[in-house]
């Protein structure tokens, strides 16, 4: 029996030696001793007896009897020598009492590597074994801006409060993720029931993701547990059985698919009409229901309700403009107040049983149990207002708020005499930044010389509009609209009177109306799948003034040569005969960030990181955020890389402390 499981073995060593000579890589274990060479080593720190993934030996510490095993740890020498015979009796101890007897191994970069005990290892891993005992030393080495070498020191503060080596992510900031999902703070040790529980089910998890071939997708298999977590919540995921894992990953295959591509967003700048063939009119008539729907059902879930907040009252009127535009033909509903997690989740279950064909989600909050939701409802079409988010189960939608925005700068300037501007922003996420620098743009474009004072209204124990009028600016951008059950003229573009009062001279408005009617408009003409998708999977439909959905109002006060000028700039980036970032613009650090002849991709402007030079002001860290915002900065947090952070954050001539996306509540 031994041996034959020894030639078994063998043969999917010959396989590896064979595939790796292929590919031109080193057929044979790695040997740390090689790598160590051209490695500084800071320090070593003895682990004692810990449970080793099998997953995670990967070689041995010196040449000795590397050859002896392909890459994979199968043997690779014949079966009637030494070295056969003791793999075999090794196997049938396992068989009959099993191997307890602990290797000896370093661990470097959450690699290890053998240097006593290599059959013990080559039979356990043949035998598909989670994990062996080891006596491990760690090599520590020097920090550096390589990013396995952060990515380590991640897995090393993530290990400090886990004692766990099981988990190890391809992304920066995957170990703050999956603590987040745990429930549990960054700097919180693990008690022993957390502990288990959790190996148990990265173990059921880790079989299972592997029989289905996971390790052929490109992405680790932490990557992929931690995409599972979020999307069904670590407390119902750490119960299920290997059966449930099993029906829950064909659920959500296509994400981890996507994941391991990349998560390349398709940004739908422009709506396109379906336009249907004769011969689809022909079929619409001989088989009902192939056209249009004739009847639809189409929720809303809102965060808060629309008399308190802005951004909820704007979707409202939307609902009510699609409503009113197909009578007859789609009915709405609402529900408001999901403003946590189990509210949110509650909400998309009333809709989907309440036979809604269509669910917008109408914060970024949302995506994760709307992703829950369209996976295990993929009848459902269910879409959530957001950016740079990839999922292939959802598409995502918002708007190109940049583009009112530079107009918004622009007539600021062309009315202040001070060279000073204010702007309060709500949130540090995706799309902020290009908001904030669109108005600078628009600004300087009218005065070379004019400075934008940023402030961010969701900074705790702040008021940026207090602040801002205290330092003698008197134009600022704020809120996009008013709330119905607080009117003020604090929204928009605004000024302060001499008086003391404020008075409204502009406002961008995004019409959520026409954005839905445009999008169930794709979906009634059977656009969904074959329109705007492309043969990609993630779609965001990122829509302006281009589409329609995005306007500039201006007061009857403004200046007859202002108006103009602004109708001139509104029409020419409806066009697209013009747009904001394809000028010379500078970012804070010096950096020409585009020009006319580089310009910025849709990509580079939702992911924008970087201040323009004009700029005064800081982007928040999270822990100075309100509750609310720091959730929003969680999901769509804007990334900086350290060089942007620091120079962001050192500005001499903001004279206070810095606060700088209209509220997505």
């Amino acid at each position: 029996m031994a041996l034959y499981d020894y030639n078994r073995a063998q043969k999917l060593g010959k396989k590896q030696y064979q595939a790796s000579l292929m590919k031109g890589e080193h057929p044979y274990l790695p040997v740390l001793d090689d790598i160590l060479s051209y490695t500084d080593i800071v320090s070593e720190v003895n682990l004692g007896l810990v449970d080793i993934p099998l997953k995670r030996i990967v070689g041995t510490v010196t040449q000795g009897r590397t050859n002896a095993f392909a890459s994979n740890f199968m043997p690779l020498l014949p079966d009637r020598t030494e070295f056969g015979a003791k793999w075999s009796a090794l196997y049938d101890h396992q068989l009959r009492d099993g191997i307890h007897d602990p290797i000896i191994a370093y661990e470097f970069m959450n690699k290890y590597y053998v240097q006593e005990g290599n059959k013990r290892v080559s039979v356990l891993k043949y035998l598909n074994a989670f994990s062996i005992p080891g006596i491990v030393t760690r090599l520590m080495p020097r920090r550096s801006d390589d990013k396995e070498n952060k990515l380590y020191y991640e897995f090393l503060d993530f290990y400090q409060v886990s004692f766990n080596s099981d988990v190890w992510f391809s992304q920066e900031g995957s170990y703050k993720r999956l603590l987040e999902v745990m429930g549990l703070k960054p700097d919180q040790v693990w008690d022993d029931d957390t502990r288990l529980y959790f190996k148990a089910v990265y173990e059921r998890f880790s079989k299972v993701f592997d029989e289905k071939g996971g390790n052929a997708i490109g992405i680790t298999c932490s990557d992929a547990f931690l995409t599972y977590a979020e999307i069904f919540g670590y407390d119902t995921v750490k119960e299920k059985t290997e059966t449930e894992i099993q029906k829950d990953l064909t659920k959500i295959w296509k994400e981890l698919v996507l994941k391991s591509q990349g998560g390349k967003v398709a940004l739908v700048e422009q709506p396109e009409e379906v336009r249907q063939s004769s011969s689809k009119n022909l079929i619409n008539l001989i088989l009902p229901g192939s056209g249009e729907s004739e009847h639809l059902k189409v929720s809303f879930v809102y965060a808060k309700t629309p008399e308190t907040s802005s951004w909820t009252y704007g979707h409202e009127l939307g609902r009510l403009y699609l409503e009113q535009t197909f009578p007859g033909e789609i009915e709405t509903a609402c529900f408001s107040n999901a403003d946590t997690e189990i509210a949110i989740q509650q909400s998309i279950d009333m809709a989907i049983a309440a036979g809604s064909d269509i669910i917008f989600t109408t914060t970024p909050r949302m995506i994760q149990a709307s992703v829950k939701a369209a996976v295990q409802h993929p009848e459902v079409k269910i879409l959530n207002c957001n950016v740079n988010t990839s999922y292939s189960s959802v598409r995502t939608y918002y708007r190109r708020m940049h583009e009112a925005k530079f107009l918004m700068g622009a007539i600021a300037a062309a009315m202040d005499q001070s060279g000073r501007l204010g702007y309060i922003a709500d949130y540090p996420i995706y799309g902020s930044l290009a908001n904030v620098n669109a108005f600078a743009i628009g600004a300087r474009m009218i005065d070379p010389r004019v400075k934008v004072f940023l402030k961010w209204k969701c900074v705790k124990d702040t008021d940026a509009l207090d602040e801002l009028l205290e330092e003698g600016v008197n134009y600022i951008s704020a809120d996009d609209m008013i709330t119905p059950n607080s009117p003020s003229r604090e929204f928009g573009l605004f000024h302060r009177e001499e008086d003391g009062s404020l008075s409204t001279l502009a406002t961008p408005i995004c019409d959520w109306g026409k954005f839905y009617v445009r999008i169930v408009k794709i979906i009634r003409q059977g656009g969904w799948n074959t329109l705007d998708t492309k043969g990609k999977q993630a779609v965001n439909y990122w829509w302006g003034m281009s589409a329609d959905v995005i306007d500039v109002i201006c007061s009857q006060n403004l200046p007859q040569g202002t108006n103009r000028l602004i109708t001139f700039l509104k029409n020419s980036i409806r066009s697209g005969s013009f747009q904001p970032f394809e000028c010379d613009v500078y970012s804070r650090d010096g950096v020409l960030r585009c020009s006319e002849s580089k310009k910025l991709s849709p990509e580079e402007i939702v992911t924008m990181n970087w201040l323009a030079e004009n700029v005064v002001g800081t982007v928040p860290p999270a822990d100075e955020l309100t509750e609310e915002g720091q959730d929003l900065v969680r999901l769509q947090g804007i990334k900086l890389d350290e060089n942007t952070e620091a120079v962001i954050g050192d500005n001499e001539d903001s004279g206070s402390s810095g606060r700088g996306v209209q509220d997505p509540l």
